[in-house]
């Protein structure tokens, strides 16, 4: 009764946010509730689920997304994603442009959202192209596939965050593997791209609106800023984890500031200190209400509600006992890792937004992480990691950036279905294999 209820939940979520519309805040609440309703949970237990699943899921995170998206804020408004981009190119080589580009999406998209990301690289990316006689088509799969990569896998982009949050999972291990694993699985997508997407001409267009990447960079701080917002607060997160994990310190003065610091909220608040020396001068309408930092809280107060309700929907399936009905059926099966791939693919092509689906899928899975086998700290990240190269899985018309890259390429929907769409297949079954593996040696 309850794995079909389940089935009916997920189904409910998928046709309220695309058919009706529903904002996935509502359509996750709403689900929930009928859920613990319908699964005979008391209604005190169900009030409780509601208010634990909410409080403990934002009181967790809530603040690294908002901090998190502050510092993209900064480095998109001062030119330092753009001068990120120059420093990637020079060290790369403009004659590689397609491995560039899919290097720089990577990079910039750690920080900034992936659409954004794209905007601010478009015009970069058909410069260089055009300069180099290339046909766009291959250097817009390597673009959208790095952004896509670290949008999906690299905290502390909100999706894998919440995620991580979501199922208890050691943000530094994500943060580690999923450099890793999304680095690598580009590999097969800028091959895809140089040996069949190169072949399919498209025109890069410049035209009068696009950004002058020249006069972008008059005014940017230099590389080395730029880079510090970003690396800093991976970095000493990170190192903690590595403590805890290979306890090097196990007490004293060292242990208790690398503890202190590499915490994710203070590793971030680090990184947001970085970013305010971004501008040439920090005035005080960039940290007001109508400034940057305004904008951003703005920006990331839809993905902490819906994470909250994610934690809400997670709660109770949990307090439903819906994770030993599920390891009573898999019991026999040795599903693990695949599970959360297949849920959050499932998810992504059904709806479109893969923080929705990054979300939904570690909300369903957080009750039988134990029953999968997915319980200690690297199965734990790397179940972070299958469900975001899931979330890569597939790009196509019910989603945002789908219409972005074919809007502001002059791709038609024929062209971003074998491309683009094909692109990011690739990516999340390129990283979803290395996952497997990863986990059959360390899981």
């Amino acid at each position: 009764m309850l794995i079909l209820l389940l089935i009916l939940a997920v189904a409910l979520i998928v046709i309220s946010t695309t058919r009706f519309k529903l904002h996935p805040f509502l359509a996750l609440l709403f689900t929930a509730i009928l859920f613990g309703l319908a699964a005979g949970l008391p209604t005190d237990k169900l009030l409780e689920s509601i208010n634990e699943g909410f409080g403990k899921t934002l009181g967790s995170i809530g603040l690294v997304i908002i901090i998190g998206v502050m510092i993209g804020a900064f480095l998109e408004n001062t030119g330092g994603a753009i001068r990120l981009a120059e420093g990637v190119l020079k060290l790369i080589g403009k004659k590689r442009v397609p491995e560039a580009m899919s290097v720089i999406g990577w990079i910039i998209s750690i920080p900034v959202f992936g659409d954004s990301g794209f905007v601010i690289l478009n015009s970069l990316n058909k410069a260089l192209t055009k300069r180099a006689g290339l046909s766009l088509m291959a250097t817009i799969v390597c673009l959208g596939t790095g952004l896509m990569a670290s949008h999906t896998m690299v905290p502390p982009t909100p999706g894998p965050i919440a995620t991580a949050a979501i199922l208890d999972a050691d943000l530094g291990m994500v943060i580690l593997f999923g450099s890793i694993v999304s680095f690598l699985a580009l590999i097969p997508c800028i091959l895809f791209a140089k040996k069949i997407a190169a072949k399919e001409w498209l025109e890069p267009v410049v035209g009068d609106g696009d950004v002058d990447f020249d006069q972008a960079l008059k005014g940017a701080p230099s590389f080395f800023k730029s880079l510090m917002p970003v690396i800093v607060p991976l970095f000493l997160i990170v190192i903690k984890s590595f403590n805890d994990y290979l306890k090097i310190w196990e007490e004293g003065n060292v242990k208790t500031m690398i503890d202190f610091i590499g915490t994710p909220i203070i590793a971030l608040i680090i990184g947001l200190l970085l970013a305010f020396l971004l501008p040439k001068k920090l005035e005080k309408v960039m940290l007001s209400t109508e400034g940057w930092v305004g904008k951003a809280m703005l920006d990331s107060a839809s993905i902490i509600m819906i994470t909250g309700a994610g934690g809400v929907f997670g709660k109770v399936l949990q307090n439903a006992g819906l994770g030993d009905a599920i390891g009573s059926i898999l019991a026999d099966y040795p599903i693990g890792i695949l599970l959360p791939f297949i849920i959050s693919s499932a998810l992504k092509s059904a709806q479109g937004s893969s923080t929705v689906a990054m979300i939904t899928t570690a909300s369903v899975l957080a009750p039988m992480m134990s029953q999968l086998g997915l319980d200690s700290d690297i199965s734990k990240a790397l179940a972070v990691l299958a469900i975001g190269a899931g979330s890569a899985v597939i790009s196509h018309v019910n989603d945002s950036f789908f219409w972005l890259v074919t809007q502001m390429t002059g791709m038609n929907i024929s062209q971003g279905y074998r491309y683009h769409a094909m692109g990011t297949a690739i990516l999340g079954v390129s990283a979803f294999i290395l996952i497997y593996f990863a986990n059959m040696v360390w899981g």
